[in-house]
């Protein structure tokens, strides 16, 4: 790893003059950095386009910025409000939970609830111990005792775990059994598994529970002298209605307990009802106490909620009919939602400044590798003027968002159809858990994560950064190929976010004639759904310039916008699956998974859905006979030849990456026209899944007819239209021989008449040209 490096983040992704932005900036072997202000252009350095182009401008906050190295708390958990320490028990006292570990053993201590100072040894806690096994103990600041199980914790397995310990004589007991029933757990009855342990020791000293140690659950307290105070010991896995009790519980008084969910009402300290706070809309990261005292928890990295409990019976699938059934909060020892480091700088967005994407730039030494950082934000205008606006997909950025798939994805180098090239970012970002992880990536205990962020740094979220699996630029550098066609062009545009989108709905869209997409804004909530539809509808003008978009329902919660959720569920390309009966958001309430299987397939909005995907080629398009129809055939005029794009930066072709085709069964409107289609794609292009119901030889590239992308056209009401480029590597043509060719061509003409305030060519047609095929 390097030993001088520079990482930072923006409190915000989304702008306009005077607003304040804040930064945060790490640095490893340097105490000052160079800052520029610069407006991005260009971010693919490709040589067959124009390469890299950035502009500098002035800003007061150029120049050298102090920066130091900063640290990040990784891992989810829940701290507990106990200000008049209610919980630093001085007596007899029982700890209890359900548990579901997702990892086991493999070293890790993991610390499922209690008060416990890891660095001075005070408190007590229950533990699963590095071996797996469950553990209760506690410490008075000079040494630690404790009593393990005899058995240990199956993962991905429901178990109730008690521990007590009486003061009169210092005995500890260990309570642990099965809480398995058919649905809820991996291994069924027939399994034949011993899950129970039952221990009982006399521990040597009394525990010591200084007022200062907080209460956690899913992890304990540690100290660096560095640091600080942070939180360590993290688990991995769900807890179910955790509970403090100050005497001892009896045997029978667990079984019940175990049985029903529902605590003795004698000597509860705290009982934290996971499944309390659902509403329609989810639930947020407040964890309620019904125990006398309020001692409610809140959680830390967001743990995930809406996730089944420990007596979730198969027959509910959202967490609405029956909340009780969906306790289970998930901790992850290696989640992140928000780095929270020290400011470094706070800076006021200029009331001049043109609507665009930019960057502070900043450098360490010659500026090279690790030793240089964009922290990217996007301005919009304080009053919308411009005819254009080009929507910045920032949802799908941060689903790609440091994705580790050329290291962990076992299926990428056949999927991709080459090996990865590696740079150091790419070890750099792999090698450091505080970046945190992509919606592509799994947990370290194995279970998809389905919640990403900006407030943290985005290591592929910069210009010229290349995804190394596939070779090309991916999202944000490669959605700069299209806003550097629309400034050498000379068009009139400015900037709107996915975030604006969904906060905002239509009125976002509204003032403008046209709207262009990103290459790949393939993550979208509803609000962003129900905006472009009612945009279009209205009258709108729509160019989607790329494909497989509007593809996975994501939420968000209004009042933190900067962090997406999804989950990947039983249909569509996905790198994970959620478990049985834990599909629906906790942001929103709303089942997530592929719009397709939602009832709105991407054909009803674009008049294209997503078909296939390859990474090894593209391959142009050749115009269709719809083309040389009069609705349609001013959209080639200037274009000789019927090959559109045989060039590119993405594989030297339009046509490739993942591409999107026209499908009357799916919703594409029955008037569109396909003006153009690629083909004769390679066999690492197979049928997506959500299109097979049998699979069979025969899906891929060299055999599927349905394996192309299709360039489609149509009108919509009220004076609106659609043009559709269905393909990820079309943007990335346009700045093939600096922008001369005739994908630009043919895109200029396109947005030429579509922002001009007259009808779109081709509006008027008649039941005879509905026909017309």
């Amino acid at each position: 790893m390097a030993e001088l490096k520079i990482f930072g983040y923006a409190d915000k992704i989304s702008v306009k003059p005077g607003d304040a932005l804040s930064f945060y900036v790490h640095a490893d072997g340097a105490s000052e950095a160079d800052a520029q202000l610069v407006r991005l252009i260009h971010g693919d350095a490709h040589p067959d386009g124009p390469g890299y182009q950035e502009e500098e401008l002035q800003s007061p906050l150029n120049g050298s910025w102090p920066v130091r190295k900063q640290f990040t708390q990784v891992g989810s958990f829940c701290t507990v409000a106990d200000l008049d320490h209610r919980l630093a028990l001085d007596g007899s006292f029982t700890l209890c939970t359900f548990v579901y570990a997702n990892r086991v053993g493999d070293g890790l201590r993991q610390c499922l609830l209690g008060r416990w100072d890891a660095f001075g040894n005070r408190g007590y806690g229950l533990w699963l111990n590095p071996l797996g096994l469950l553990e209760f103990g506690y410490g008075d600041g000079r040494e630690v005792d404790y009593i393990d199980a005899e058995v240990p914790l199956l993962k991905q397995h429901w178990y109730f775990v008690a521990a007590s310990f009486d003061a009169k004589t210092g005995a500890a007991t260990l309570y642990q059994e099965s809480a398995a029933n058919r649905y809820n757990s991996l291994l069924s009855k027939v399994a034949g598994v011993d899950y129970r342990s039952h221990v009982r020791e006399t521990l040597r000293f009394r525990p010591l529970n200084p007022p200062e140690v907080p209460f956690l659950l899913a992890g304990a307290e540690d100290f660096h002298e560095v640091r600080g105070r942070f939180v360590t010991q993290c688990m991995n896995g769900k807890l179910d209605r955790p509970a403090v009790f100050d005497r001892v519980l009896s045997r029978a008084e667990l079984d019940e307990l175990r049985q029903t969910g529902l605590p003795p009402s004698e000597g509860i300290v705290a009982f934290w009802d996971t499944s309390h706070g659902y509403t329609a809309e989810g639930i947020g990261d407040h964890v309620h106490d019904i125990g006398p005292h309020g001692l409610h928890a809140t959680g830390y990295n967001r743990p995930v909620r809406a996730q089944t409990g420990f007596n979730w019976n198969g027959r509910s699938h959202m967490f609405q009919v029956a909340p009780h059934e969906f306790g289970g909060i998930e901790f992850h020892d290696d989640a992140i939602i928000d780095c929270n480091w020290e400011l470094t700088k706070t800076w006021a967005v200029p009331a001049d400044l043109r609507s665009g994407a930019y960057a502070f730039r900043l450098r360490l030494g010659d500026g090279k590798g690790l030793r240089e950082e964009y922290i990217v934000f996007f301005v919009r205008p304080a009053v919308p003027r411009a005819p254009i606006a080009f929507l910045v997909p920032t949802a799908s950025y941060l689903a790609y968002a440091n994705e580790h798939l050329s290291f962990d994805a076992e299926i990428m180098q056949p999927l991709a159809g080459q090996s990865p090239i590696l740079s150091e970012i790419d070890i750099e970002l792999y090698q450091t858990k505080s970046f945190g992880l992509s919606l592509y990536d799994h947990h370290s205990d194995g279970v998809g994560c389905c919640y990403s962020s900006y407030r943290r740094p985005i290591l592929n979220m910069r210009p010229k950064v290349r995804m190394s699996s596939m070779g090309v630029t991916w999202q944000f550098p490669a959605d700069l190929s299209i806003l550097a066609w629309l400034e050498h062009a000379g068009y009139d545009f400015e900037i709107l976010t996915d975030e604006d989108l969904h906060l905002e709905g239509v009125d976002a869209l509204k003032p403008y004639r046209v709207v262009l997409s990103g290459s790949h804004p393939e993550y979208v909530s509803e609000k962003m759904l129900d905006a472009t539809e009612d945009y279009i509808a209205g009258g709108g003008r729509y160019i989607y310039m790329g494909g497989n978009g509007y593809y996975w329902n994501i939420g968000l919660r209004d009042d933190e916008p900067w962090c997406v959720e999804v989950r990947k569920l039983n249909s569509g390309m996905r790198a994970w699956q959620a478990r049985p009966g834990e599909y629906h958001m906790a942001s929103n309430g709303q089942k997530s998974g592929i719009w397709k299987d939602l009832g709105r397939p991407p054909q009803k909005l674009m008049g294209v859905g997503f078909i296939s995907e390859g990474f090894d080629s593209s391959r142009p398009f050749r115009r269709m006979p719809d083309s040389w129809h009069r609705r349609a055939s001013w959209i080639f005029e200037g274009i000789e030849g019927e090959i559109i794009g045989d060039f590119g930066l993405a594989h030297a072709a339009a046509g490739g990456l993942e591409i999107d085709r026209y499908d009357l069964t799916l919703g594409t409107p029955p008037h569109a026209l396909i003006v153009a289609s690629s083909g004769g794609h390679s066999d690492n292009y197979v049928t997506v899944t959500e299109e097979v119901l049998y699979p069979y030889p025969g899906l891929s590239g060299s055999h599927d007819y349905r394996i192309r992308a299709d360039m489609v056209f149509f009108t919509a009401p009220n004076g609106g239209a659609v043009f559709s480029a269905s393909s990820i590597a079309f943007g990335q043509s346009l700045p093939f021989k600096n922008f001369d060719n005739n994908v630009a061509k043919l895109l200029g003409n396109v947005l030429t008449a579509f922002q001009s305030p007259k009808a779109v060519p081709g509006w008027a047609w008649t039941l005879d040209e509905k026909q017309f095929r």
